[in-house]
């Protein structure tokens, strides 16, 4: 057989697959574990083997896929091109993208010519795991995008999985207004209304083990149907053990969700290169949403700079067992964008920040601990434990009147406050219903605020401020034997219910509280 005719046939078969999977002729009948390779691959393979694998993300693209299938990449190879497949999976029987063979993750680069690297669009049952993405074009462009999971008329979708992902260098604006950019999108409601379209959301996400390093201007964001009035949250949204790096702006923000857990992440720098406001760990539009056990450093500016936000349509925002550390803006702002009213947002209400450890927060004076601003309603801060250096002269406390209106109900209890530097307090007449209460208050302070227990000695700790990088390293936090913080706090203004205790029944080391009874001070409490 001639070479012409060898190439005739080969073309013919690639032609026939085009045109059937157009008309969605050619489906995968589940089941099927398929195969690429880039390097010894063919496309005009069955795929059925590692011997016969395709080669390249267009032929994938062109498949519809089905429950059960799996679409395993040769480790160590190289694709250039968006992943864009096809088809869902369903209940227990998922589609699942994997790596096969010894080697380094497969890498998928979009090189700047699609807005994302991977798109997962109008689908669900998918999971996608140990695969290395990237996506820098020539310039910035708004809205690139490294991961997308997007949903536009399609209703609730299912079950998906992100995990152990290398998502790096996605060159998107760092200007949000302009579009920003993100690492991974979940994109469930444009910005603009959707006339007559069904209303979309996720239900099951779990984005796990990833590592982000570079992705301008988000690391993880989601979009959402965020007015109260087409209210419509996502549930069993799941962000853990993820590692971010260097990250352009925002790191970690859900929004439109309720139930969502933010668990176990680190994100060592964010607002690195942008210039509006930006914070390391924040909810915006959900409701109920629990942050624990992160660690967020190197915040980069004042503007917002914070390692963790509770933000401004948000119900029952939960923050415990954090590590903030070395942020120029401070630890924790709780904001209300008091002039954006029912039916569009429900203001902030329920806060809770508990048993967290801050150091050497706020480089910058103009940075403060803790940031209250707008009409916040019933935020209560306890157990915490804030050491400011020698060398910082910071805001501790901070409040002013985002959009006319400034804090209510705000109960600071049981905190140990540890200034070696010097702290200032920044409460403007207007903030109403403040109450401090058995707090210690040990070092340099400028008109610090009453409280009606006050300790101001050494609450004595036992190696204060020694924290350095890992939750692992925060041991000097414990109280030693003799401190005058054991058996010292107070239950007063935090509910209980006889069958959990509302207070999350834990220290910041695991240890056990003693319910009803009053705690110790700070974020340790003494085993007996």
């Amino acid at each position: 057989m001639s070479n012409r005719v060898i190439c005739v046939i080969l073309y013919l078969q690639v032609f026939s697959i085009q045109f059937a999977v157009a008309d969605q002729n050619i489906l995968s009948p589940g089941g099927v574990v398929y195969y690429v390779d880039s390097i010894d691959g063919n496309d005009v393979n069955t795929g059925t083997t590692p011997k016969t694998a395709w080669k390249s993300l267009e032929r994938v693209n062109l498949m519809v896929f089905a429950p059960g299938d799996k679409l395993l990449f040769k480790a160590g190879t190289v694709y250039t091109g968006r992943l864009n497949p096809h088809g869902s999976g369903k209940k227990d029987s998922p589609i699942v993208v994997d790596v096969f063979d010894k080697g380094d993750k497969p890498r998928i680069d979009a090189e700047g010519k699609f807005m994302e690297a991977v798109m997962l669009y109008n689908v669900e049952y998918w999971e996608l795991n140990n695969i290395e993405i990237t996506n820098t074009g020539k310039n910035r462009q708004p809205g690139r995008k490294g991961v997308h999971i997007k949903l536009v008329n399609f209703g609730t979708a299912h079950h998906f999985v992100l995990k152990n992902l290398f998502i790096h260098d996605i060159n998107g604006s760092n200007v949000k207004n302009e579009g920003g950019g993100f690492g991974i999108f979940l994109n469930n409601k444009e910005w603009e209304s959707e006339p007559g379209l069904i209303k979309s959301r996720f239900d099951g996400v779990l984005i796990e083990s990833c590592h982000l390093v570079r992705t301008d201007r988000n690391g993880i964001c989601g979009s959402g149907y965020w007015k109260r009035n087409e209210w419509y949250p996502s549930l069993n949204v799941v962000i853990r053990g993820n590692l971010l790096v260097d990250i352009g702006g925002d790191c970690i923000v859900p929004i439109g969700c309720d139930g969502c857990l933010i668990e176990y992440n680190v994100v060592n720098g964010g607002r690195q290169r942008a210039t509006d406001a930006a914070a390391g760990i924040w909810p915006w539009s959900c409701d109920n949403t629990v942050v624990q056990f992160n660690e967020v450093y190197n915040m980069k500016g004042t503007l917002d700079g914070h390692g963790f936000d509770s933000d401004w349509n948000c119900k029952n925002s939960l923050f415990q067992y954090n590590y903030s550390h070395d942020n120029e803006g401070g630890f924790q702002l709780v904001c209300n964008n008091t002039a954006e009213v029912m039916p569009t947002s429900v203001g902030n209400i329920g806060t809770v920040v508990r048993y967290n450890i801050s150091q050497n927060d706020g480089e910058y004076s103009s940075g403060p601990i803790f940031e209250l601003t707008g009409t916040i309603q019933d935020t209560t801060i306890y157990n915490n434990v804030v050491y400011i250096g020698s060398h910082l002269d910071v805001l501790l406390i901070n409040t002013w009147d985002w959009g006319g209106g400034l804090p209510d109900n705000t109960r600071f209890y049981n905190n140990i406050f540890y200034v070696a530097g010097q702290a200032r307090f920044n409460i403007l007449a207007g903030t109403t219903n403040s109450v401090f209460e058995n707090n210690v208050w040990y070092g340099n302070f400028v008109s610090k605020p009453y409280d009606s227990n006050a300790i101001t000695s050494d609450p004595k700790l036992v190696n204060v401020g020694s924290g350095s990088i890992g939750r692992d390293t925060l041991g000097g936090y414990k109280l030693l034997q003799d401190s005058s913080c054991i058996g010292a706090g107070t239950n007063t203004g935090i509910a209980y219910d006889d069958a959990d205790y509302a207070n999350g029944g834990r220290d910041f080391w695991g240890n056990a509280l003693p319910g009803i009874n009053v705690p110790d001070i700070g974020a340790y409490q003494k085993i007996d």
